[in-house]
């Protein structure tokens, strides 16, 4: 079963060979945009501008229809007018098409009857013609192992072990987009806006036996049978991480999603108590979405409460220690006393002047003695009653005020720590104005499993979420 599964869908997500119908020799259209993102991104098949005109595209010959072109087409993206889709389908099952992804919108998400109507056909013509359709009203697929962009995005990540599916084509656009630059690697991640033919429940039935995906995201707006999506999330959550944003919260958000989509949104009440017994982590925002989704990446396993803070690092201030507790307690975790060894240890090596020897721990002035700054997390990691331990580390000051040596240095001991001993670390750097020296800390600090946050309230959101999956799925075992 599992075998015939990911048969099923391989043209969806590796596709030998692709069809763009509607590109042309406007740049600016979707049809031409995603072509471009295809070759920019270095996918290695056949490419198939459609056009009436015929001519070049891009640099491609295009045809002027689909049954014109000599080879095998896998995968077709639509991007013309929904009123000539009907006609193109029936060109799709003469040419033997695997897979229909229409970025075209004007179906059920109008509300109105022609809109059902016609999709209730395409439908029709997709079983009949022997092919699946992702869509329509979405955005695609991507699959950065096989060079898939998303959709018109001219940019690929690395590939990795999350997934992600999404009922917006915008939502997956923007996790897409700040994943890549946070380090979150995907295996994959699909946008099937109406979810005609295959919806959340059938891509989750194939992530769940893919082999490449280890961890899952999704943002749903509503399901066609919410009883077997929720028995589907408790059967794959208990080996796979599932985080899920549920969009059309409120009465006027299920009214959005309706009009988006064409979703029925469902209780509130309803779909947090059921993710929550099916041992699923609801999240309520993009930040908390992909916060979550990179901690569950980059320390894979944390089932405890019990942390550190070290904060005063070049010039962070008593002040972080304090809003740092607030943050941290108020969403569970906690932030014990250092042990009497430990706190003896600190004394040795920190000046009784301007440093506080307590959890949070305020380095005061020396925070940026590199020396210190060593010897001063390994002693915080070798205290026995601490289980993790966050880092604030400023990198506006650290850009401006430090040499390059120590710049480079506070990166290279953070890296060297987590190498060298299990308990994960994450760290803490606000939002400032040295963006490229942010992203080359962030990017260091990523490649070595380190997850950074803007913000303590965030960090402790997701390290809760995390350990609350730990400990739900270790007591069901």
């Amino acid at each position: 079963m599992n075998q015939e599964k990911l048969q099923e869908f391989e043209p969806i997500f590796y596709p030998e060979s692709i069809a763009v119908v509607g590109a042309s020799k406007d740049e600016w259209k979707f049809g031409t945009r995603y072509l471009r993102a295809l070759t920019t991104s270095g996918f290695e098949g056949p490419l198939y501008p459609v056009n009436p005109g015929g001519g070049e595209i891009l640099g491609l010959k295009a045809y002027p229809n689909l049954t014109s072109i000599p080879g095998p087409v896998d995968y077709v993206i639509i991007s013309i007018p929904a009123q000539y889709i009907p006609d193109l389908l029936d060109d799709c099952t003469r040419k033997g098409v695997r897979v229909v992804q229409m970025f075209t919108a004007g179906f059920s998400e109008t509300g109105e009857e022609e809109g059902r109507r016609l999709e209730e056909e395409i439908v029709k013509k997709a079983q009949e013609g022997g092919f699946r359709i992702i869509g329509p009203n979405c955005i695609g697929v991507y699959t950065p192992a096989h060079h898939m962009p998303y959709g018109p995005m001219e940019f690929s990540g690395e590939a990795g072990s999350v997934a992600f599916i999404s009922q917006s084509g915008g939502v997956a656009g923007n996790f897409i987009e700040e994943g890549i630059r946070r380090g979150i690697q995907f295996s994959k991640a699909v946008s099937f806006g109406n979810g005609c033919d295959l919806d959340s429940i059938d891509y989750l039935e194939y992530l769940a036996v893919d082999p490449e995906t280890r961890i899952i995201g999704a943002y749903l707006e509503g399901a066609r049978d919410g009883r077997r999506l929720f028995e589907l999330v408790k059967e794959v959550s208990k080996k796979k991480p599932m985080i899920i944003w549920k969009g059309g919260r409120t009465s006027a958000g299920a009214q959005a999603a309706a009009s988006h989509t064409g979703s029925l949104a469902g209780s509130e009440v309803i779909w947090k108590a059921a993710l929550k017994q099916a041992g699923a982590i609801k999240v309520e925002s993009h930040e908390e979405l992909v916060d979550t989704i990179l901690a569950f990446q980059q320390l894979s396993h944390f089932d405890g409460d019990r942390i550190a803070i070290i904060a005063g690092l070049y010039g962070a201030g008593g002040g972080a220690s304090v809003a740092s507790s607030d943050a941290c307690l108020s969403e569970g975790l906690d932030v014990p006393p250092f042990t009497d060894e430990t706190r003896a240890r600190f004394k040795a090596i920190l000046p009784a002047a301007g440093s506080i020897f307590r959890n949070p721990l305020d380095m005061g002035s020396v925070g940026g003695i590199l020396e210190i700054l060593e010897k001063t997390i390994e002693i915080v990691l070798a205290d026995p009653i601490i289980e993790l331990v966050i880092i604030q580390v400023p990198v506006d000051f650290l850009a401006g005020f430090a040499s390059a040596e120590i710049f480079q240095g506070t990166i290279d001991i953070l890296v060297s720590f987590r190498k060298a001993q299990n308990k994960p670390i994450v760290l803490l750097s606000p939002p400032g104005s040295a963006v490229a020296q942010r992203q080359e800390f962030e990017r260091r600090l990523s490649d070595a499993r380190i997850p950074t946050y803007p913000t303590f309230e965030r960090a402790a959101r997701a390290i809760v979420n995390l350990s609350w999956y730990c400990r739900f799925h270790a007591i069901e075992e």
